[in-house]
């Protein structure tokens, strides 16, 4: 028996759960798998668009990482102050430690400040206690002008926002004030999900223009100013709203930005298949990738990649370490559910990696779909913990 090994793994939202289940049950018992997150609770973060319009409530929607601690995965609730790669050193808090092997997923930071005036004029629709405050606000909210904004082109999650903008349509259509609201859609990308193509990024726009709701691509926000509730863009537009719901700008963590793993376009680099940087054993999953695809355009950010990364690193680690299994590689396949209110949700799935573009197909919103969806959290949320 050798010595036993440390798997360290950071961050603990899809990528890094899934990695640290996997890997514990690919292991030997001697081996530690030791996960890290400076929160102790997992949010299931495609709920935050239900939460928004009160169908859901915080304790519906997220878990207690400590309970991983019966299912032999240790977790250590602090921030990572300092990585050295090349060491596979970490220090977290005061602590510190030496990994037989690294996996980075601390996800994308998301960066409000980078817009003047963002944070203090809206609601930040990624974290939770964004969607808590629109649903607080929707609740007093009469009528008026509802924008949704996508604050940079690249961001997770690509269909959020505009499923937000239905959902926030159905509400308000439920509440009697559809007559009294115009929501409008203000994106930084040129169209929808454009990395899935111009057939989906078109039933998309569609989608959204058939509630009704304004629909304003290429629009890249410079400032908004609090007081006079007043956007204003690089195009020369401007834009008057009573409640504000934002996309913020994501960046890379500053710790891997300080450990000199950014590539040019400031993400991690890593090989495309296996996800392993530069370092050897030093793996980086999920939202601080940036793969760039054949048709120029990153790999989007999104949970479904994350996952199945995290299921290629940890069974290639373990194949490393134990001489079982075969290569994994990771193969650009993903899929994403798109909800449009009513209790209907449309699906787009295909291969990312395609060339020269992705191959996807989408399935028209319907009940069934939206009931996918609805079994999905709770079974991600069951299979987990």
């Amino acid at each position: 028996m050798g010595k036993p090994r440390l798997v360290l793994i950071l961050g603990g939202g899809v990528g890094g759960l899934v990695a640290a289940n996997r890997l514990r049950k690919l292991l030997p018992a001697s081996d530690r798998v030791v996960i890290v997150d400076r929160r102790e609770e997992h949010l299931f973060a495609p709920s935050l668009l239900w939460l928004m319009i009160g169908a859901r409530k915080a304790a519906n929607i997220s878990r207690s990482l400590k309970r991983l601690n019966k299912k032999g995965i240790e977790f250590i609730q602090g921030e990572v102050r300092q990585i050295s790669p090349e060491e596979r050193r970490v220090r977290v808090g005061e602590r510190d430690f030496h990994a037989d092997a690294l996996i980075l997923a601390l996800g994308a930071e998301l960066a409000d400040d980078l817009i003047p005036g963002l944070a203090e004029s809206g609601h930040n629709l990624y974290t939770l206690d964004g969607a808590q405050a629109i649903r607080d606000a929707l609740s007093s909210f009469n009528g008026g002008q509802i924008i949704v904004l996508t604050a940079a082109p690249m961001y997770k999650c690509p269909a959020a926002p505009y499923e937000a903008a239905m959902l926030l349509e159905y509400d308000l259509r439920r509440r009697g004030l559809k007559l009294k609201t115009q929501i409008s859609l203000y994106a930084s990308e040129p169209g929808p999900m454009g990395t899935a193509g111009p057939e989906i990024s078109a039933a998309v726009k569609d989608m959204v223009e058939s509630k009704g709701i304004k629909y304003f691509p290429g629009h890249q926000v410079v400032s908004v100013i609090p007081g006079s509730r007043l956007i204003e863009f690089a195009n020369g537009a401007r834009a008057n709203f009573d409640l504000l719901i934002y996309v913020p700008p994501h960046r890379a963590p500053a710790v891997v930005k300080d450990a000199g793993l950014l590539a040019e376009n400031g993400w991690v680099a890593v090989d495309r298949h296996i996800f392993e940087t530069k370092h050897k054993l030093v793996f980086a999953i999920g939202d601080m990738t940036a793969v760039p695809l054949k048709m120029g355009k990153p790999l989007p950010k999104a949970g479904v990649f994350a996952h199945a990364q995290a299921e290629v690193v940890a069974r290639n680690i373990a194949r490393v370490w134990t001489g079982k299994g075969e290569p994994a590689a990771f193969d650009g396949f993903g899929e994403c559910f798109i909800e449009t209110g009513d209790h209907r949700a449309g699906i787009g799935r295909g291969n990312f990696y395609a060339e020269p573009v992705p191959q996807m197909t989408m399935k028209a919103p319907s009940l069934y779909w939206h009931l996918g969806k609805v079994l999905f959290e709770k079974r991600w949320l069951w299979k987990w913990f």
